[in-house]
Parts: structure tokens; C-alpha cells; sequence
């Protein structure tokens, strides 16, 4: 479970409540945190109730009908709808995970919704990924190279070596897996986290890619890898079924086997 923080000395209200319309029968409650900084206020939760029967089948299909139907202030991220760009992460029902690949079904009673934990709120469920994606900057991924490129040709690599980055090229950079961790809860200024680190193996395990000992050098630090403790958040929330704990076990494992020659 991933444990949403409020705003500095901020207490959290109850809010507004929306009923369903008049006749409906197929009724599923929703509990939305809501916070808008620049108005002074504390934040809040609102409660929506909404009619199955005229909504779409996932949690941003309720998210959005909210939005469209109900009450046009709610702020959100969102995009491809098909689990792909990672803009509609968010913690429901106490897990971090993808709004668009959720089905309202697969929960029993009330919803609850709240922006990613532990990062600062722009406003309603939309978390402030700037460091984040700084971080995921600092790691440079791209393929480096030192040899000339082919002349006529791509760099090539064989079936073998491409079969090394499945499991890793998935990642879509949504921060469940990091905003689920308590390592990078208290230490993200200077731990990458697992969603960084997950994106750093996979340019260490690419076969076309030279700048390997200048990459584990970057990594070689107390608190940019370290301080991961391998409890396993991040794999169980991943919503694409990554293993981050496998890809920065197998960095630390590269670290070693270098020490030791």
C-alpha cells in the first residue's frame, strides 16, 4: 500500500457531495482528493456518485465523466487511454496504478482516489513530476557510442542480445513504482528510485550500447542505487508487470563482478 502525504501543515476537510441522478439504479461511489494551492484552502475530499449505466468501464472513464458531467473544475492527466504514455497514474484504493487500465469492477464498494503519494501536488490528481523527470535525464538515456556508426547500415544486435531488454523497454516513466517506495520517499533527492533505475539497467543491458563503465561509475554512489532495500513495492505495483527489484539487483551484481575483476 502506498501512503499518500498532505501538503505542509495542511488538515484534510470533508468536501462536496454529488448524488446520482433521479432514477438511478446502478450506483458506484467515488471519493476524489481535491486541493487547488493557489486558493488558500485545505484540501479536501469530494464525494461523486455516479450511474454505471451511463459510464465507461474504467476507473478514467468515471474520472473523465466526472469531469465532463458532473463538475468541470476537477484537474487530472491524461492521454492514450490504452495504458501506453503513463500520464493517468494515480493512487486508488491505497495502490499506485494506471486510471485508464483499472476497471471500476474490479473494486467492491467506494473508490477512492488520490494523486500519486509523496510528491508535491500541482493541484487535484495531478503530482509535480519535474524532479522525476530530471532524474530520469541525469541517467542519459540514449545510446552512447564511441566507434563510428556503420557506414550503410543501423547497429545491429543479435535475437539473443534484443531479448535482454524485455521487461524493460515497457517502462512508461507513470512513477507508480517509485512513489510506491519508501526508500525514494525519504531520500529522492539523491536516490533514483526504481522507475530511474529500471531505465538505467536497460541501457546498461543493451548490447549496442559502449558507455558501460561510465554508467556504472554514475551509479556507484551511496544513495543514487543503494538505497534500495528490495521490498518489493515497486514490482507489485507496477502497472505493465515490470520487476524494477530484478533490473537493480542485476546493476548491483554488474558493480560487483567489476570490483572483483
Amino acid at each position: 500500500m502506498a501512503e499518500f502525504t498532505l501538503p505542509k501543515n495542511s488538515v484534510l476537510t470533508e468536501g462536496k457531495t454529488f448524488k446520482a441522478p433521479q432514477g438511478a439504479s446502478n450506483i458506484r461511489r467515488f471519493e476524489v482528493y481535491r486541493w487547488n494551492p493557489d486558493s488558500g484552502e485545505n484540501p479536501r475530499v469530494d464525494v461523486y456518485e455516479l450511474d454505471r449505466d451511463d459510464c465507461g468501464p474504467m476507473v478514467l472513464d468515471a474520472i473523465l465523466k466526472i469531469k465532463n458531467d458532473v463538475d468541470s473544475t476537477l484537474t487530472f492527466r491524461r492521454s492514450c487511454r490504452e495504458g501506453v504514455c503513463g500520464s493517468c497514474a494515480m493512487n486508488i484504493n491505497g495502490k499506485n496504478t494506471l486510471a485508464c487500465t483499472k476497471s471500476i469492477d474490479a473494486y467492491a464498494n467506494t473508490i477512492k482516489i488520490f494523486p500519486l503519494p509523496h510528491m508535491a501536488v500541482v493541484k487535484d490528481l495531478v503530482p509535480d513530476m519535474t524532479h522525476f523527470f530530471a532524474q530520469y535525464a541525469s541517467i542519459k538515456p540514449w545510446i552512447a557510442t564511441q566507434t563510428p556508426a556503420p557506414a550503410d547500415a543501423e547497429r545491429l544486435q543479435s535475437h539473443a542480445d534484443r531479448a535482454k531488454l524485455d521487461g524493460l523497454y515497457e517502462c512508461v516513466l507513470c512513477a507508480c513504482c517509485s512513489t510506491s517506495c519508501p526508500s525514494y520517499w525519504w531520500n529522492s533527492e539523491r536516490y533514483l528510485g526504481p522507475a530511474v533505475l529500471l531505465q538505467a539497467y536497460r541501457w546498461l543491458a543493451d548490447s549496442r550500447d559502449e558507455n558501460t563503465g561510465a554508467r556504472l561509475d554514475d551509479l556507484e554512489d551511496p544513495f543514487k542505487l543503494y538505497r534500495c532495500h528490495t521490498i518489493m513495492n515497486c514490482t507489485d505495483t507496477c502497472p505493465k508487470g515490470l520487476n524494477p527489484a530484478k533490473a537493480i539487483a542485476e546493476t548491483k551484481q554488474m558493480l560487483v563482478k567489476r570490483q572483483l575483476g
